[in-house]
Formats: C-alpha cells, structure tokens, sequence
C-alpha cells in the first residue's frame, strides 16, 4: 500500500503521517474498510488524505495557533453520545455566517476537532449532528457543509457512522439535494432527517438540549477548552445533590482525610512487598479494606511516561442481572518523583471511586476501586479519565496542597489517560462469565470482529490470487510439457 505513492514523500506529505502508516495497521485497514478492500481507491484516498493534511498542517493544530475567536463562536464541539455510544460532532448551524475571508480557519477548526478526537479516543467513529433550528438563509454555506462531508467521504477514513439533520427548513432542501450529490451511496444511507418528535431515535434525551426535546443542561462556554465529558469531578461519596451540599462536602473531606491515612498505609505496605515478595495478598486486602472479592489485576497495560496504567482500555461490569458492581485500576509509578493522581467520569451520579483524588510514591502500585452507587447499572457509554501529573518531593501529599497542585499544573505537563465500560450481558452462560471475568480478556466487540472479518476476507483475496496465478503458471507448464514431448516424439517417428 505504501510504495506506490511514498516515493515523493519527503514533498507530498507530512513524514509523521508516513511513519504512522507504517506503524499503525489499524489505520490502513480503516482506508481499505472505507474503500470496500479496492487496493486502487484505498491507494488515491492515502494519497488525497495525507496531501490534504499536509496543506492544512493538521498534526500542528492546536488552541494556540487557530483564533480565540472560533472557539468562543460554539458553533462546531464535541459533546455526549447518541444511542450506540458514538460520540456526537455538533455543528450549530445558527451560529455560523458566510464569510470568505474566514472560511479557511473556520475549516481548520473542523480538522482540529476531527484530529483532536481522532487521536484521544484511537480513531473511533463519530455521529455528525446538524443542528439546523432557528436557521435562516443567511446560514446556508453549502462551501462550508462541503467541506465537511468532505472530511468524512475522503481524509478521515471510516470515521462516520451517521449524519443526523434536526429540523432542516423547507428553504433549505434544494441545497441539500446539492448535498446529496456530492455523497457516495453509502454516505447518502447515512443521513437521518429528524425533528423533535422522532430524533431521540438516534440520540437519547440526556444528551439533546431543551430545544430538541431533550433534558441535556449543557451549554457551550470556552475558556476552557470544552472536555464536557469529564467536566464534573468524581467524589468517593456518590453524588452531591444540591439539598445536602454542605453536610456532603464535610463528609466527603473527612473521607479524603481518612483515604490519605489509607493511601499512606496502603504505599507503606506496597514498599514492605518490594522489600518481602512473600507477603500475602488476601492478608492485604484485610487490613486496606478495599479491593472487591472478585477483583483481579488485567492482562494489559497502557505504558505511559507517568504511569502504568492496567487495565489498558476497559472497565469490566456486569449488567444488573449479572451482579457485578466493582472494578480495579492498578496505577504503577515509573518516574522517580510522586505522581498525583484524579479520576473523573461521564457519568459522576453512578460511581463511587476510591481514591479519586491522591498521589503514588515512586516505584510503588496504587490500587483504585472504581464500584457503582445505588441501583444505578453501568452503561457502554460511560467513560472514566485518569488525569496525573509529577509533583515536587517537596510538596506535599495532602488533601490542601494537592488542590493546590491541580489549580497551578500546566495542562501541557499532565499525562491523561482514558477508559471506557464494558458491560457483561447476563445472556451468556454463567460458566463464560466467570471464566471472562478471572482471566480478564477482553471480549471481541463488534467493529472489532469486523475489522478482523474484513482484513481476512482482504488477506483471503489475496492468497486466491494468488494460487489462481500458481495455477495459471502449472497449467501453462503442462501444456508446453506436452507440447515438448509431443515435437520430441514427433522427431523420433521421422
């Protein structure tokens, strides 16, 4: 795939996109997924993407080079998910006026969007919403709307699950019949009209706003730059409600109080298991009081510059059949100053975690219990963040300075790390269950098993191709075998 088109590199493209194709396999199987497994189209869609990266510099995009102005605007973010627990990309169409003269940097922020996503959560598909209430003609951009499509149809391959349109105006529906022309056929089934009464189809009222049905509080603000799914932070004692504010604050100060005594003593005893291996675990379960019983450390791990983060990308519940309430990250200090430490998550109302908000001493584990509050069940579409960051050895490791610590940290210096939920359906047999959850392997979702069906029907292609050669060359051999014996025997009877 890459030879063909990488030999004037060092001209056409960005060399940091030349050396992710050839590492990434997950990247070129999204373009031949795109392409239908067409090794041509797969080849001229690398080539326009990578050259269209390079023209917009889209690996050098950050808040810092594009305007204030345009992020203040809200009128494109990133914010909830619709009903499969895809992320939406919202374009509020009222908040965008043509003009010429500020069309390229408006495109630039859709490409930093688009890059932004693409790189924190490894390329997974996003839901395009055109929000088109309020809208007049003056909003039409059909140059602009082009674009975007354009974004999904050719440089971002298999990025797009679907294109919502709420409440388009009826002036507007021979500019979209242009819009069609422009998508492919399969970018066209894509494409859902909705309005108030039939849009949560797709999307659940918790993320749509008040005008679309919905009862999403949400509103746009910048600074700071939106990361709406973690904007709450997550307290070890459950929700705070607005009824019991104070009396739930003190509690939760005196529980921080006690989980700094608990994660002194808890890093006391990790030194003493460096020192004396021998020491059992159920002995230190005893005495911590926090690891559920049937927590077990993950198969994988994310290896950042910070911590070690296990499990690498999955929390694993169960449904509320199933009765699994409880998870457990293990953080691992590689750096030889403490490390502190927060974790927050989409959806604060489920889950208690403990602890929340503390630090790790170098060279030692930090167990964190993650477990749900209430009745409440776990969802795909939760997700948790760990946000850490390297602290002086002389500041301190209190509930003061680390607040302190978090007010002062530059963004730039805190490593973030990002989970997502995996819920086990009851419907399996129990004995899979349990075997699934002592061995912690991941189960296979569905896009997964497609990628994989899609690479070895890709592979199978191949390999036909080529035993129909092999068998071209052995057929040709027979004949000119038979040709041969047939001149030889010919020559001998003369």
């Amino acid at each position: 795939l890459q030879s063909i088109y990488l030999l004037d590199k060092s001209v056409k493209y960005d060399s940091r996109d030349v050396e992710r194709l050839q590492q990434d396999d997950k990247w070129v199987e999204n373009y031949l997924i795109w392409r239908h497994d067409i090794v041509d189209d797969t080849l001229k869609m690398i080539d326009e993407s990578f050259q269209w990266r390079k023209e917009y510099t889209v690996n050098d995009l950050t808040e810092s080079v594009l305007p204030k102005w345009l992020f203040e605007n809200g009128s494109l973010f990133l914010h909830g998910y619709d009903k499969e627990g895809y992320k939406l990309f919202w374009f509020r169409v009222k908040h965008h006026t043509r003009d010429p003269k500020q069309q390229l940097e408006k495109k630039k922020l859709v490409a930093f969007w688009l890059e932004h996503y693409a790189k924190r959560d490894h390329g997974k598909p996003l839901t395009v919403v055109f929000d088109m209430a309020e809208t007049g003609i003056s909003h039409i951009d059909l140059d602009f709307v082009r674009f975007i499509v354009n974004c999904f149809t050719d440089y971002y391959p298999n990025f797009l699950t679907k294109i919502v349109i709420f409440e388009m105006p009826w002036i507007m529906n021979a500019a979209f019949k242009i819009v069609k022309g422009w998508l492919g056929p399969d970018a066209i089934s894509m494409l859902k009209f909705t309005n108030k009464s039939d849009v949560q189809e797709y999307i659940s009222g918790e993320y749509l706003p008040p005008h679309m049905g919905g009862t999403d509080s949400f509103k746009y603000s910048y600074p700071p730059l939106v990361d709406d799914d973690f904007q709450t932070p997550l307290c070890e004692n459950g929700p705070i409600t607005s009824e019991d504010e104070h009396e739930s604050k003190e509690e939760i100060d005196a529980d921080s109080k006690e989980t700094g005594e608990l994660s002194e003593e808890q890093n006391l005893n990790q030194k003493k298991m460096n020192s004396v291996e021998q020491i059992s675990k159920s002995e230190e379960t005893d005495k911590t009081e926090i690891k559920p019983k049937n927590a077990k450390k993950a198969l994988t791990t994310f290896k950042g510059p910070l911590l070690h983060i296990s499990p690498a990308e999955e929390l694993y519940f169960g449904s509320k059949e199933t009765g699994e309430k409880k998870c457990l990250i293990v953080l691992t200090n590689v750096t030889k100053n403490i490390v502190a430490f927060k974790v927050r998550t989409t959806a604060p109302e489920k889950y208690r975690v403990k602890p929340s908000n503390s630090s790790c001493e170098p060279g030692t584990s930090l167990d964190i219990i993650v477990s749900l509050h209430g009745g409440f069940a776990a969802s795909l579409q939760d997700r948790f963040l760990i946000m850490a960051a390297e602290m002086d050895q002389s500041s301190g490791a209190g509930v003061p300075e680390l607040a302190q610590f978090w007010k002062e940290v530059p963004r730039t210096k805190v490593m973030e790390h990002r989970l997502r939920c995996h819920v086990i359906e009851s419907s399996k047999p129990s004995s899979l269950t349990l075997k699934e959850n002592t061995c912690n392997i991941p189960a296979k979702t569905n896009e997964d098993l497609h990628i994989q069906v899609t690479v070895y029907s890709f592979m199978n292609k191949r390999l036909q191709e080529q035993i129909d050669n092999c068998l071209w060359f052995q057929q040709l051999s027979v004949v000119l075998s038979l040709l041969s014996v047939t001149v030889v025997a010919f020559c001998f009877y003369l």
